[in-house]
């Protein structure tokens, strides 16, 4: 675009200067008796690229009319300010999780490994699929991750680099030993907590709420906290908690290692401390779900998503550069500026006009 347009009028006087130009470089003749051995002989380089001089005068007063019309590149800029909502991730990771009674593309997986599928797309975003919509992801959110079995560990700190805190996800593992194996509820709660209270303002991001989405799929059986005492903490700080009951009701099928190795599946009872979850979530002001399988679990994340919303504020602007006296990329060429341009094709011409076009007219 063109900040003063109008110079292209001057675009109409190029024509006429063209005709000067070339009317002046016509070669004067002379009377001779007869030309016939002239016309026999070839022209050479100079005689060819005689018009070379005035082509050059014409781009540059071209170029130049242009920059007088200030041609701007604008450069879309957009700034974003949020509202956003920290958010804590509180995963199980007990023995128990190993029930495969989940499924993902038609295949039976446990039910930690079905969490990490959907919680990765509530953080990162997903496509809507035959079975399930679009997850929209958490773009300017902050989001932590704390796992629990036996005790509660803290994996990542609150951060916007979900990619990262993805990859920790997905590294977490069941625990397989009786030593760490347990369910501290109580314990995995009140770390979130406190990792939510600390959380300072961060640059560009205005905390609107502070949230605890915990999954588990027992009751509490470790840990120094209750879950009820870490529930009133949550209220006290001002975080919500959401409960998330994992797996199906009565049996469930769990992988059973034989004496010879081999591993067999075997139908066995669980049972999940609902009331206590959902006690949590009332006491906090959150909500408690029951996720029976991939789908349900996919349906409470979007649900959660829409409840803890985060505003988004856009303003753009176009950030322009003057093409007459700066340089601009285009399409991977750099366009170096017109009136430079211009410039050393005066100087090509002056240096021709001199040298291999001189006249003595």
């Amino acid at each position: 675009m063109f900040y003063n347009p109008w110079f292209l009028a001057l675009l109409v006087l190029v024509p006429y200067a063209a005709w000067r130009l070339w009317r002046n470089n016509q070669i004067t003749s002379i009377n001779y008796s007869s030309a016939a051995v002239v016309w026999s002989v070839r022209p050479t380089l100079r005689q060819r690229l005689v018009w070379l001089p005035p082509a050059l005068t014409m781009v540059a007063i071209v170029l130049m009319v242009l920059s007088l019309a200030r041609p701007r590149h604008g450069r879309e800029q957009t700034m974003v300010s949020t509202d956003g909502v920290a958010i804590e991730l509180v995963v199980d990771r007990s023995g128990s999780m190993q029930a495969l009674d989940f499924q993902i593309d038609g295949d039976n997986v446990d039910r930690l490994t079905a969490i990490k599928n959907v919680a990765s797309k509530f953080v990162l975003g997903s496509e809507a699929s035959e079975t399930s919509g679009a997850l929209e992801g958490r773009v300017s959110d902050l989001i932590g991750l704390v796992t629990f079995a036996g005790y509660a560990d803290a994996i990542t700190p609150l951060t916007l680099d979900h990619a990262f805190l993805c990859s920790q996800l997905q590294r977490a593992e069941i625990v397989t030993t009786r030593r760490e194996d347990g369910t501290a509820i109580g314990d995995a709660i009140s770390l979130a907590v406190d990792k939510l209270s600390n959380l300072d303002s961060r640059q560009g991001v205005e905390i609107k709420s502070k949230v605890v989405i915990l999954l588990t799929d027992g009751e509490n059986t470790a840990g120094e906290i209750q879950p009820e005492a870490a529930a009133e903490l949550a209220k006290t700080m001002g975080v919500k908690v959401y409960t998330i009951g994992v797996g199906t009701r009565g049996v469930a099928p769990f992988p059973v290692r034989r004496f010879d190795g081999r591993i067999m599946i075997r139908n066995e009872r669980v049972n999940i401390d609902e009331v206590t979850l959902r006690n949590i979530a009332e006491t906090t002001g959150g909500k408690y779900f029951r996720a029976t399988d991939t789908e349900s679990l996919e349906e409470i994340y979007d649900e959660i998503n829409q409840l803890e919303t985060t505003e988004v504020e856009t303003k753009q602007y176009v950030d322009y550069r003057e093409l007459a006296v700066q340089s601009v990329r285009m399409g991977g060429v750099r366009i170096p500026p017109l009136l430079s341009v211009a410039m050393v094709l005066l100087t090509i011409r002056m240096i021709l006009s001199v040298t291999v076009f001189r006249s003595l007219v």
